[in-house]
């Protein structure tokens, strides 16, 4: 893979920041070092000295003053190296990558611990895309990527999916514009990425197909473009087995990750992580020394903490826990859905996260039914405009989410909306 064509100038100025490097080093250096190196606080000037932390299952996680001096301290760009440590495991037993033993220069896997995976995939985008740049995406499309892309004045191609995610002939018949040769050629501007959340995609809340992955992978591999495989409800999907991720079938390199753990252990700690080409990752690296320096290094700490506690089988086993949840929750949705909206809107069972993604029949656009009329009847639900290119074409789409509301005010909620629908009508 030829990574650097994938690299902004402004990616590729970036240089090691000298602070940051002396702060790795002396995380791993004994205690006999004398520094007069960097510019840390005294951490004794602190007002924090302990702290415990109960879990569901009434255990404790403990910071004593030593442990609270260094998760109030600076800590390594990349992120702590025991939670990396146990990160990569992690990433071996469920995707398997095939670059794990690559060279450096050729792929091999890696990665970095990002403010939630939302901080990550801006520094991807960041490194990547110039002004003009093509790069291929689904509508509907989560809004936060398509605010965070556009400000970049790159070109978004829409790619046609259906309930089982992007249809590869669609990919195939956008891409024949170019030949696969054209990608060696700067001046075709060929597509640089695809986008894609693979599983519960925020809003449709359908999966892409193991088939069409490898069909999308292999015209990846073919008009060289790279893939981000944006992921947050990969531990949200409800249906085994869970098809293979792009990660687990990157033999070139050619796959950015994004994990995050906000929808299974904490929205507010802001802990995600991106895995990736070496030569990649590298660069989001240098980026997060000058911008966020480090994810907090307390609540990787204390996620740190929590997981080795736990092990990968007591991780997992809380998944498992969270998805009976959701299950349950996108269960009772879909109760209320038919008991009041059959017949007035259409819809898809999700197979992962936390989102219904209801077609009103009839409407044109649902803007004012879902903005104007249920907001003041205090039904709030998201307009489907919000996730397209195009926001200010008519929709007939509107988001519910499972995640927060009981069955009851659920029940409730459809109740009151299906009586909108039927005076709009």
């Amino acid at each position: 893979m030829n990574y650097t064509r994938f690299i902004t100038a402004a990616s590729a100025a970036r240089k090691p920041s000298a602070i940051r490097v002396m702060t790795e080093i002396l995380g791993k250096s004994s205690k006999s070092v004398l520094s007069l190196a960097t510019g840390a606080p005294n951490p004794n000037t602190f007002p924090f000295k302990t702290a415990v932390i109960t879990t569901d299952n009434k255990e404790t996680i403990q910071f004593d003053e030593e442990m609270m001096k260094r998760a109030l301290q600076y800590s390594q760009s990349a992120g702590l190296p025991e939670l990396l440590s146990w990160l990569k495991q992690l990433q071996v037993k469920l995707h398997n990558p095939p670059t794990i033993h690559y060279p450096p220069s050729q792929g091999q896997m890696d990665m970095c611990v990002t403010c939630g995976s939302q901080e990550g995939l801006c520094k991807v985008f960041e490194m990547i895309v110039n002004p003009g740049d093509n790069i291929l995406v689904n509508e509907p499309i989560y809004s936060g990527t398509i605010h965070a892309l556009q400000p970049l004045g790159c070109n978004m191609i829409n790619v046609s999916s259906d309930e089982h995610g992007i249809i590869p002939d669609s990919l195939r018949e956008v891409l024949s514009r170019w030949k696969p040769e054209d990608s060696k050629n700067p001046e075709k501007n060929t597509p640089k990425f695809l986008y894609t959340v693979p599983n519960g995609n925020n809003p449709a809340g359908n999966s892409l197909t193991t088939n069409r992955k490898m069909e999308i992978y292999e015209l990846a591999r073919k008009y060289d473009f790279l893939i981000i495989e944006d992921d947050p409800y990969y531990f949200m999907q409800f249906n085994k087995p869970w098809a293979p991720t792009f990660l687990s079938m990157d033999v070139d390199g050619r796959v950015i990750r994004a994990d995050s753990f906000s929808k299974v252990l904490s929205s507010g700690l802001r802990i995600g992580f991106i895995t990736g080409p070496k030569p990649l990752i590298e660069r989001i690296v240098l980026h997060t020394e000058v911008s966020t320096m480090h994810t907090s290094t307390f609540t990787q700490l204390l996620v740190s903490q929590l997981l080795h506690q736990w092990g990968e089988e007591g991780f997992l086993a809380h998944v498992d826990r969270i998805i009976d949840f959701y299950r349950k929750q996108r269960d009772a949705l879909l109760a209320a859905a038919d008991k009041w909206l059959s017949g007035l809107a259409e819809w898809q069972v999700p197979t992962a996260g936390m989102f219904l993604w209801v077609k009103i029949k009839g409407l044109h656009d649902v803007r004012k039914l879902i903005e104007e009329k249920a907001f003041k009847k205090e039904i709030f639900m998201l307009p489907g405009y919000n996730f397209y290119l195009d926001s200010s074409a008519p929709c007939p789409y509107f988001r519910a989410s499972f995640s927060l509301a009981s069955p009851e005010q659920m029940d409730m909620a459809f109740q009151g909306l299906a009586q909108l629908i039927k005076e709009s009508l």
